[in-house]
């Protein structure tokens, strides 16, 4: 593997477990991304960056088979509404590329809410902040890098 992203430095600075799995980037399709490092597609999560009525930036991780429910996600952060941001706000918003989207390491913490599907796996795979990387790792884990909710999010 190359480099080190800033989110496996987190990992690693916390002495937290993980599995780092690399993939080609040029494909980004999510369930493409799971056959590639070898993982059930339910247990593989795209990070999600949205806006809320209030204007405030939320982060919603979901499988990367489904699709967010905006009115789930909006009242799973107490919001009238959300919808996602443009893919031009990401990096400036975030610090990360479309398809290199990770939960952990954004420039600024925003509100994270993961599907409640993610229980069911001992471990899920994410981002681990750039196209071609992914990190896999337990929802304890998680929880120990940034605070986050579990909700129904999806259709």
């Amino acid at each position: 593997m190359e480099e080190k992203t800033n989110v496996l430095r987190m990992f690693d600075k916390h002495k937290l477990p993980y599995t780092a799995r690399c993939y080609d980037p040029e494909e980004t399709r999510g369930e493409e991304v799971a056959r590639l490092v070898g993982l059930n597609p339910a247990s593989v999560f795209k990070t999600l960056v949205t806006v809320g009525a209030s204007r405030a930036n939320y982060v919603f991780v979901i499988p990367v088979c489904r699709e967010l429910d905006l009115k789930k996600a909006a009242k799973a952060v107490g919001e009238k509404s959300v919808q996602m941001i443009k893919a031009r706000e990401l990096l400036p918003l975030t610090g990360y590329v479309h398809g290199g989207c990770s939960p952990v390491g954004m420039k600024k913490f925003f509100k994270t809410t993961v599907d409640r599907s993610a229980e069911a796996f001992p471990e899920i795979a994410f981002s681990a902040g750039k196209r071609g990387l992914q990190v896999q790792t337990s929802l304890a884990s998680l929880a120990r890098l940034i605070p986050f909710t579990l909700a129904d999010l999806t259709e």
